[in-house]
């Protein structure tokens, strides 16, 4: 009786299916529908004959996982779990007791308390490892179910446990109760070089990532700052919302920013910046590499299409899709690409991730190709952002020996060399640093 159960919920199944085509009868659909009768075929041999027993809805999950995943590389069906996730990552903000964790199954390690945030206000240090939350034991649960349970609504109270060392080098065992809050998690990170140059690093796009570059240009500017050092590097992108609110703080006149285009028409839409900019005549160096992507390329486009910016770097990763997400019915989501980014000439950003090579095409091209191996790049700003908190010391600090940058020592190079830019010439830059460079050759 099971059996055939089974099977009627694989035929109701496959009838929605049908339905759902059945707009699409008369375009040459009759080949689907003929792999929909090899689908249940399919699904009834793992019901009778699989070594295990298996359920229909877990079946049908796993069928629309790869009929949605296999379309492109960031197309995806999005299970219930990892929706609320996403949520809170568009967001720039989440629940939580704000810690940054760092260890593997069956151990966490507190790398820092956030400033301000509970656990920083209830005197959790850096080092400190997290032995117990709640009744659970870390070592008996996984990483993930670790962080849901300090994850969550604002209010919630959350006990941990946690073991140190002692003045006298000796171990010991505190316990905190802690109510969850409002994170925000730094992303932005400002800082005053030389010679007045400002640099901000901006480590992805999200709710607060407009907001926060304001504030730190605001910080940089009362610091007299001349000029600025923008990083984008191993930026992966966010909201199309903040990028494009970012590159209106440095182009004005209702220039094009950005447009996209796909196979429905519905799907083209052009993004102008407002009449006036917030820093309209601000020099701007923009450093980029092969892990800047998405909301760092459409930034990075527009600012070297209307020349408002120089780029230093590597090209970009080529990552110029638009994905529209979709809410289902039982709290799931569907990520669909929908269109493509173009910049305001014309480029389009997106590559074909198929092809390999030299040729390929795609990203955006820096104006000065300085080539710096990943792993190195990233220590460097690792860093510069990796800011330790301890509530029993005044300032955040940094580890670690300084790591020679050669993208934005040539970005700040070049900055000292035309301290004042007015209007930045930037093929009067390129052809002065060829020269530079081939000097340096010789």
């Amino acid at each position: 009786m099971k059996r055939k159960v089974n099977k009627y919920v694989i035929f109701i199944v496959a009838a929605f299916f049908v339905g759902s085509l059945f707009p699409f009868a008369y375009s040459g659909v009759d080949s689907g529908l003929d792999q929909l009768k090899i689908m249940v075929e399919v699904m009834s041999k793992i019901q009778d004959s699989y070594v295990e027993e298996t359920q229909p809805k877990e079946l049908i999950t796993n069928a629309l996982y790869g009929m949605v995943n296999n379309l492109d590389e960031f197309s995806e069906f999005i299970n219930i779990t990892n929706t609320k996730r996403i949520k809170e990552e568009t967001r720039g903000e989440f629940g939580g007791l704000g810690i940054r964790l760092i260890g593997k199954e069956g151990e966490l390690f507190v790398v820092t308390p956030l400033p301000n945030s509970p656990a920083y206000k209830a005197g959790i240090e850096p080092g400190d490892e997290i032995i117990q939350i709640n009744d659970k034991l870390v070592k008996d649960i996984s990483s993930n179910e670790a962080i849901d349970m300090m994850r969550g609504t604002i209010g919630e109270k959350v006990t941990l446990v946690i073991k140190r060392k002692d003045k006298k080098g000796t171990e010991i065992t505190k316990k905190f109760t802690l109510s969850k809050a409002k994170i925000i998690p730094q992303i932005v990170y400002p800082k005053m070089l030389e010679n007045k140059i400002g640099y901000v690093y901006v480590e992805d796009f999200s709710g607060h990532t407009v907001e926060d570059v304001r504030k730190a240009l605001e910080d940089l500017k009362k610091q007299d700052m001349e000029s600025l050092i923008l990083d984008l590097r191993f930026n992966p992108g966010g909201t199309l919302d903040s990028a494009i609110d970012l590159a209106k703080m440095f182009i004005g006149e209702n220039k094009l920013i950005v447009y996209t285009k796909g196979r429905n028409a519905a799907y083209f839409k052009e993004y102008k910046s407002a009449k006036k900019a917030l820093y309209p005549d601000l020099p701007i160096i923009l450093l980029v590499n092969e892990g800047s992507a998405s909301g760092s390329e459409i930034v990075a486009g527009a600012l070297q299409d209307h020349k408002r910016a120089l780029l230093i770097g590597a090209r970009t990763f080529g990552k110029g899709s638009v994905q529209q997400v979709s809410t289902l019915e039982d709290g799931s989501a569907l990520k669909l690409t929908v269109a493509k980014y173009y910049t305001p000439l014309g480029r389009m950003i997106h590559r074909d991730f198929k092809k390999k090579g030299p040729n390929t095409t795609g990203g955006i091209l820096p104006d000065i190709v300085v080539n710096f191996d990943l792993p190195t790049a990233k220590s460097s700003i690792v860093q510069r952002t990796t800011m330790i908190y301890s509530p029993s010391k005044k300032t955040a600090t940094t580890e670690g020996k300084e790591i020679k940058d050669e993208q934005l020592n040539r970005a700040v190079e070049l900055l000292k060399a035309r301290k004042v830019l007015g209007a930045l010439n930037i093929e009067e830059i390129k052809a002065q640093d060829a020269k530079t460079e081939k000097v340096k050759e010789a």
